[in-house]
Parts: C-alpha cells; structure tokens; sequence
C-alpha cells in the first residue's frame, strides 16, 4: 500500500512511517520543520521527506492519505487530497487497523512519563525474549528506534490523550484496543482541546471503559485523578507508588550507586518481589518502574527477567538525555513542557551531573505552555533551577494576544522568589552567547522543549568548545579514517556507535572513544585524537567521559587493549594490567579481544 503521511517528522508520525515501512509499505510524507532524532531517524529508513506543504507532494497517487493532528481542513495537502479523491485517514485508524488487530494490545497513556514507560516496558519484554511490537513518542537508546515490528503477541502503543484529526476530534488512545494499560497520571493538560480538568478526566474515563473485563488497569496512586479516573474501569485494578503504604506494588530506595544508579526494592501485596537497578533519575521515573514492573508481572515475566530488563534499560532520547561535555559542562536536552514535568526534571537533575549550577533554558513551545493558564504554575517549577533563561514564545501569533504566557512577567516572578532568570528576546544565538560566557566547569544546563530548540544544544557546546558528544551516524567515515590513520581497528564501530563518544571542536571531529557494554562487562576501545591536538589532555577527557558513561550504565568492570599507553591509564584513570585469561566473557569474546591486530596488545581492567 502507498501511504503520504502528512506531518511526517511529529514523534508520533515518523514511529508509524518507519512501523509502516517495515512491514513492506511504500511511504513518504511532508513536514514544515524536519530536525534530530526524527529526521535521523526517517533518513535511515530511506523514507522519502518532503520539506514544506504543497499539493504536488501527493503527485505520486497514494492510496491513503495519512492526516496528523497538526493539518486543518483547509491544510494545502487535504484540500488537494479530497479535490483528487484520496482517501483520508488518521495516525490511530492506521495503527489499530495495520497492526493491533490480533495482537495483546499494552496501552501506556497518562499526562506524565508516557514515552519513558512505554519504551521501558518494550526493552523488557524483548529482553526477556517476547519480541514485542511497539511504537512509542521518542527514542528509547537500547533499540535506537521508536518503534519495533516483532513477531510476539504484545504490542505496547504510548497512549496520547490528545485529539486524533480535524475529522475525529476524540483522543488517540481511544483507537488502541487497550488490553493491558498503565495509567501514570492526570491532569489538566492540551489547553487548546480541552478546557477544563473535567474534560480531560473525561477522555480517559472513555479510554478507560475500553479494558476488557478480563483486562488489566495499572494506575499511579501518587495521582488523585487518575483513581478517580480508574474507577470507571470494568477490568482489576492494580496502584503503584513510592510512598502510598496502601498500594498493591510499593517501591524502596535502598541504596544510590555510582553514575546515579538506583537500588529500587519492589514489594508487592506486603512481599518482596525483586530489587532492580535503575540508571534513571527522579522520585517520578521509579514510579513509572513500578508502572512497569507490575505491567510485566501481569503479562507473565518473572522477576528475575523484570529486574534484568530493568537494569539493562538506557533511557530515552530528549529525556534527560546528556548532550555532551565542554569545559567541564554538561549540556541536557528535555522534552519537560507542562509545570510537573518541569519541576520533575529538575528536581531529577540536581547534583546529579556537577557541583555548580543548575541552569534551566526553557523554550514554551507547545500550545499548553505558550499560553498563560500557566504562568503561576511555570514560576513555582522553575524555581527548583538555579538560573532560568527563557526563549521566546514559539510562534506567538497562534495564541490569541490575551491568552498568551508573559515571559517577562515569569522572568520577574522567578527574581522576586530569589532564581536569577532573563528573556532572550534574540532567541538561541543570544542565549548562546549569554551562557557561553557565564557557565564555570561543574555547571549543569538544561534546555527544556517539546521542540528542535534550534539546535541550542550543539550550538551551545560548540560556543563552549571541545565538546565530548555522542556520536551521529554522520560521524563514522570520521571516526573511521581517524582509527585508521593510527592503524587501529575500525571493526565493529558501527555495531556500537550508540556508545561511541566524539570530540568537537569548531564543528570538526579531532578525537573518538568507544564502549562495547555487556551488561556488568564493558570494553573501552578506540581511544584516538587527530595529531594536532595530542598533548592538550583530550584523550584524558574522551576516556574520563567513557568511564562516567559506563558507570551511568552500569557497567562494573572495564576492560581494554592498548600497546603503548598502559602507564597513562593506569595513572590518569586507574586501570591496572591483568592476565587475559582472567578476562570474563562477553568481553574475552568482544570485537577488540577476537581481533589478531590486538593479540600482543597489553590487557587492562578498571573496577568501577
């Protein structure tokens, strides 16, 4: 089937163009503002894009036209797709009729933490070998992907309360077939579709009403109106929470480990379940573990393979995802838009990543946090940062002039509570400069859209300078002329890119690091810095920054292969030099140890 999907580059789209085209769909679509991961994203699958609106976008006759909830009835490409007599149709119809249809539909829906527990709960069914389906609102880093054909019998669908199309002006989640739901919050939210808490309480009440009698609904006790809201239910319910003693699952911090890792004790009806290590931060995301962990028991995983999926799980792109590293500053990226989220986020962040500020840059985007329904919420979140930088409003013209968010007024209620905070009437350029020139090593910034922000991120580590950065897909040719030219291995690069760390500076690559993780087990490989630059102690920062990754990950024990550097890891980083026969598999069988290029090669470990 032939399917132009229109707003191709939205979270939600470009998941069901990339689920569309693995099951042998021909797609293409068009979007006004095309940016990372979705752009990355769609690139990769050879899904054609067209950039901006017009009619000749649908020359190539496709059989459905798929209409996102940005178009309006008189958008250029429906009026030319009812003018040719094509058939229209919304994301959600396409969804549930495509690929819920048979399948044990696993709803996530909830004003807060959707993505992160969606994408949670997808890792540990596959890790436990389900080969479920899903297709979730953003990236989850162990699959690289939003979303994932399998061949099991669930399919988990991040459940958006938000309106289907200018045709069917319900909730999305009201076309998923929910068998088995979470529910992690409620609140007023979507301003622009809904007008009072009552209305949203009310779409999830219908969403709710869909469970099957022998279905499941699992629902956050730390929400009141999600209770609430569960009532309504035919199916069992079951609570989860970090502090309501009443809850069927409750959770525990029992200890906070290097890199920021949880110890979280899982109890069930009084009973201890399981304890699982978590690298996710925030009261807020052990919360949704919990959502999880419940959610996998009822599906039937036992909670060894729970705990496992759970430690395993790197997080989700745009999610208190780090950016990178320059001068000592690690530059955050979140999709935080709505007050709790905010708050939320920061609360997370705190001291997590340095000792100095934590700066929040807070861009309101969205149709919610654009306008003023907000504007004491927004001063009350933001005060949990040391300093806020605000941009302007994105697109200030669709907001009637009297329901607009003051920024002005939110910068002068943040000073009078005690929080340095400005307006950047001049957008990310000024921003940039602004901060680029205050920042100090141990500074933490957040930028916070539901946006691209303009780049701010890279823009900002650029302004920084030596910036260590994850590494693009656009970076291996670099990386493998750099290893190349000092005649180490480029095999398995690309295998591994997601844990390949890159140096920056003007926008160049000078210097790369790589990890191969195994669970508790990592190989740090590839340590290079382009000639020029060695001497100026950026091979130190590449491999500082892999071993705080590791940590962050998990990782326990760090092996690596060097023939002339023993005595800089040892001394800069704490390696020390074992026996290769002590190695431990999966690293004794990884890519760097089967290599014949690195048989002579001296053997080291670093116990994290």
């Amino acid at each position: 089937m032939k399917l132009h999907l229109i707003g191709i580059s939205g979270t939600g789209m470009g998941s069901l163009a990339g689920l569309l085209k693995t099951a042998g769909h021909d797609v293409r679509g068009s979007d006004e503002h095309v940016y990372p991961p979705m752009s990355l994203q769609l690139a990769a699958l050879g899904i054609p894009v067209f950039e901006g609106f017009r009619a000749e976008n649908l020359d190539w006759q496709p059989d459905l036209v798929v209409v996102g909830n940005v178009c309006r009835r008189d958008h250029v490409e429906v009026v030319t797709a009812q003018t040719r007599q094509l058939a229209l149709t919304s994301f959600p119809a396409v969804l549930s009729k495509l690929f819920l249809g048979g399948r044990h539909s696993v709803v996530v829906a909830g004003t807060h933490g959707k993505t992160t527990t969606s994408s949670l709960l997808a890792f540990v069914l596959a890790d436990a070998d389900r080969d479920p389906s899903f297709l979730v609102g953003g990236v989850p880093i162990n699959f690289g992907s939003s979303f994932r054909l399998g061949k099991g019998p669930h399919f988990v669908v991040e459940g958006d309360e938000y309106d289907t199309a200018f045709f069917d002006k319900g909730s999305k989640f009201l076309h998923y077939q929910p068998r088995t739901a979470i529910m992690t919050s409620v609140e007023f939210d979507h301003v622009d579709i809904f007008r009072s808490l009552h209305e949203v309480k009310a779409a999830f009440r219908r969403f709710v009403e869909l469970i099957p009698v022998d279905g499941r609904l699992i629902v956050a006790a730390s929400s009141p109106d999600a209770l609430e809201v569960a009532g309504a239910a035919r199916c069992p319910i079951e609570t989860y929470s970090m502090s309501d003693q009443t809850a069927n699952w409750q959770g525990k911090v029992v200890e906070t480990r290097s890199g920021g890792r949880t110890l979280l004790e899982v109890v069930r009806g009084g009973k201890w379940f399981c304890t699982a290590e978590t690298g996710l931060s925030g009261a807020y995301n052990l919360e949704n573990i919990l959502g999880v962990v419940a959610a996998a028991s009822v599906l039937g995983l036992e909670p060894p393979a729970i705990a496992r999926g759970v430690s395993r799980f790197a997080g989700v792109r745009r999610r208190q995802e780090v950016r990178g590293i320059a001068q000592g500053v690690t530059v955050v990226d979140d999709f935080a838009h709505h007050p709790t989220a905010v708050r939320a986020t920061l609360t997370g962040l705190r001291k997590r990543f340095g000792s100095g500020k934590l700066v929040a840059v807070f861009e309101p985007r969205s149709a919610s946090s654009r306008r003023s329904v907000f504007q004491t919420q927004f001063a009350d979140a933001l005060t949990a940062a040391d300093e806020v930088v605000l941009a302007p409003l994105f697109q200030p013209e669709k907001v009637p002039a009297g329901e607009r968010l003051d920024t002005e007024r939110l910068a002068g209620d943040l000073r009078a509570r005690g929080v340095p905070a400005r307006v950047a009437a001049g957008g990310v350029d000024e921003i940039v400069k602004y901060l680029s020139e205050r920042l100090a090593p141990g500074d933490t910034v957040v930028a916070m859209s539901s946006g691209g922000f303009d780049n701010l991120h890279d823009k900002l580590l650029g302004a920084l300078g030596d910036a260590v950065m994850p590494a693009t897909p656009g970076d291996l040719s670099a990386i493998d002329a750099l290893l190349r030219s000092y005649k180490l291995p480029p095999d398995g690069v690309a295998d591994h890119l997601r844990n390949f760390l890159v140096l920056r500076d003007e926008g160049t690559l000078v210097g790369c690091v790589g990890l191969e993780i195994y669970d508790e087990v990592a190989v740090l490989r590839s340590l290079a810095v382009i000639p020029e630059k060695r001497g100026q102690g950026l091979g130190w920062m590449l491999a500082d920054s892999a071993v705080q990754r590791a940590r962050a990950r998990g990782v326990r024990r760090l092996y690596l292969l060097t023939e002339t550097a023993s005595d800089f890891f040892a001394q800069h980083l704490g390696f020390r030099i074992v026996d290769r026969t002590r190695v431990e598999p999966p690293a004794s069988q990884s890519t760097q140890f089967t290599l014949g290029a690195c048989k002579s090669a001296t053997c080291m470990r670093l116990d994290l």
